[in-house]
């Protein structure tokens, strides 16, 4: 039997009335009690305990503007107008949690309504149409309690609520594994390279006549000294070299905008810093943009190859990933291509460690930015070859690993959105079990 669906006030969900967060002047900050800032709220759609700044309550403030497993976080302003109204729900709270004043926190009455069914009805195309309704342009774009809490939603009863609510969450349950899963992996690889190549454990554990905790084989790669060089002390018989020894360094351009025909047909990918900026891991699957054909004949450095490591160089200087694709770039990046016998994991994490020697490089009076010829003269670490072939052959599994999972979380955030709205407006309608 399908549940009708009707209309109703958002007040009658909730148990009380919404609730804008608290302010605290800045000599209260820093100790005390969790707070859920619009970072977070941001950050994390559905939110779990993750470290946050802290502010000092009061045993009614407390009371007050606490937060519960369950609560939904509306933000109530913002300097973009599609953040205001930006909805969160808070999935675990494990310690006193307040939430700040650009936030209103709206406590849902479980008898009459499912929080999570919320929440996604909020984050779809229906949601952002009621919100937009609401949405008063002053100095910055914001909601008001009142407001929201007038919105008129159509709903269906709780128990579809909660069927709608678990299909939805079971896509996102899986992605948050992915990202946590390529999170461990990612920072696996980060401490090995860290290991063999900026500590040098094995080589002073053996120096030192200490177990190097690797195999015997894999130990004999290392030798049982350090001698002095350039950048220090390093592994008896490795080198300093400049970057460019290991690698290809390119950069990119922008054609014409002006010019249709370098964009359409949108053949190509085309990156930009942008594409890095909001990568969870250093991998690069697609571009907001394309270029066509023509486009990319206009780019002297033409398609880089799958495998080629990106790297930011200016606005800011540091986004790091490897391509996965195919890919032309702009004018902010520098791109690094491996020479022979190099792997591509190596320099990633390289850069990665040498983000501070990379930006002391920079110049420019409107934005810092590293010249390719600058980038080129860095002196890096060069291990024996042999060492470098074990650390990718140890890596490499953990990078596909990383790389299977962006691909498997990009299909499910396709399959969620698409059904979202679907589900959320009652298209698509499930029974009742």
């Amino acid at each position: 039997m399908v549940s009708e669906w009707k209309e109703c006030v958002f007040r009658d969900l909730l148990q009380e009335p919404v609730r804008n967060g608290i302010y605290k002047p800045s000599e209260f900050h820093g100790r005390g009690t969790k707070v859920i800032n619009m970072g977070e709220l941001f950050a994390y759609p559905r939110l779990h305990s993750v470290e946050m700044k802290r502010v000092q309550l009061t045993e009614s403030e407390c009371e007050r503007f606490s937060v519960h497993a369950g609560d939904l976080l509306f933000a109530r302003r913002s300097l973009v107008a599609e953040g205001a109204g930006k909805c969160c729900i808070v999935l675990e709270v494990n310690e006193p949690t307040t939430f700040e004043s650009s936030l209103i926190r709206a406590n849902v009455d479980k008898t009459k309504a499912d929080a999570a069914f919320l929440y996604y009805l909020f984050s779809s195309p229906v949601g952002a149409y009621h919100l937009d309704t609401i949405l008063r342009h002053v100095a910055v774009a914001g909601i008001t309690g009142k407001d929201l809490m007038g919105l008129r939603i159509e709903v269906p009863g709780p128990d579809v609520q909660k069927e709608i609510a678990l299909v939805l969450a079971a896509f996102d349950d899986k992605i948050e594994l992915n990202r946590k899963m390529n999170g461990t992996l990612d920072a696996m690889a980060r401490a090995l390279f860290k290991s063999w190549f900026v500590d040098f454990d094995p080589v002073r554990a053996k120096a030192e006549d200490r177990n190097t905790g690797l195999f015997e084989a894999i130990a004999a790669l290392f030798p049982d000294s350090l001698e002095e060089s350039s950048l220090g002390e390093i592994p008896r018989g490795w080198t300093v070299e400049p970057i460019g020894n290991l690698t290809e360094v390119i950069g990119g351009t922008t054609p014409s905008t002006k010019e249709h025909e370098y964009w359409a047909p949108d053949t190509h990918a085309w990156a930009t810093p942008k594409d890095l900026s909001n990568l969870q891991t250093p991998v690069l699957l697609k571009t907001e943009r394309r270029v066509s054909e023509k486009g990319l004949n206009q780019i002297g450095s033409g398609l880089l190859p799958v495998g080629t490591v990106l790297l930011s160089s200016r606005a800011p200087i540091g986004y790091l990933a490897v391509a996965e694709i195919p890919v032309a770039i702009n004018q902010g990046f520098i791109a690094m291509k491996p020479r022979e016998g190099v792997s591509n994991l190596f320099l990633l994490y390289w850069a990665e460690v040498a983000q501070e020697t990379i930006k002391s490089r920079a110049n420019g009076s409107t934005f810092l930015e590293i010249s390719k010829s600058n980038f080129r003269q860095i002196d890096v670490v060069r291990p024996d070859e042999s060492v470098m072939k074990k650390f990718d052959a140890y890596v490499r599994p953990w990078y596909q690993r990383i790389v299977a999972n962006e691909h498997e979380t990009a299909t499910l955030t396709k399959m969620r959105d698409a059904l979202l709205p679907k589900l959320i407006s009652g298209e698509i309608r499930l029974p009742v079990h």
